[in-house]
């Protein structure tokens, strides 16, 4: 099911209404999809590379944008909806030990959510769930999300098709280490 999905999204990168696909599918992503917009992106730098920070923009606040709407579905959909979503994903145990420390890390667990390969839209249900600071989760969540779109588009502007290997195979574990160095980093100041 997950490579069908795959390969249906990254087939509407070359779509002739790719852009707002793009934006859309970086909505769902954010509260319940399971296939990364960065999918898409990839391809459509690659094919027009002077559009890569258009392409950018658009994943960043379709993504923040889908992020309030996981935001919602924990804040007003918990019981109902929010609990499938984390169970598909199998994150029972990760999701409610997550959310017991949001009131103490709540702006650096979403950075490093928002920037990493880490689920997001599990991380956006926590924050409505735990009734998180909603200003905080959006400026957090733009900073995190415009950081990693503008990161792999940036890449890709710069390096082109040779770094798309780099970017598909690594770029995860790459993102992960930045935004644990980050998260840790706020959590420092927070405790200083």
């Amino acid at each position: 099911m997950l490579q069908k999905l795959y390969e249906w999204t990254m087939s509407l990168a070359g779509h002739r209404q790719a852009v707002t696909w793009l934006a859309l599918i970086s909505f769902i992503e954010s509260s319940f999809f399971p296939i990364p917009p960065d999918v898409m992106l990839i391809s459509m730098v690659l094919a027009e590379r002077y559009r890569a920070w258009i392409y950018a923009t658009v994943c960043t606040f379709s993504s923040v944008m889908g992020g309030l709407a996981g935001y919602g579905i924990g804040y007003f959909l918990f019981e109902t909806t929010g609990q499938r979503i984390i169970a598909f994903y199998h994150l029972q145990d990760s999701f409610f030990s997550v959310c017991d420390s949001f009131n103490k890390y709540g702006v650096a667990i979403i950075l490093v959510a928002a920037f990493t390969p880490i689920p997001y839209k599990i991380i956006t249900i926590g924050a409505g769930a735990t009734q998180f600071n909603p200003l905080a989760f959006v400026i957090t969540s733009l900073v995190g999300r415009g950081l990693r779109f503008f990161l792999v588009a940036g890449l890709l502007w710069r390096f082109g098709p040779r770094i798309r290997a780099f970017i598909e195979r690594r770029l995860g574990l790459v993102t992960l280490g930045i935004g644990v160095a980050v998260g840790g980093g706020v959590l420092l100041l927070r405790i200083f």
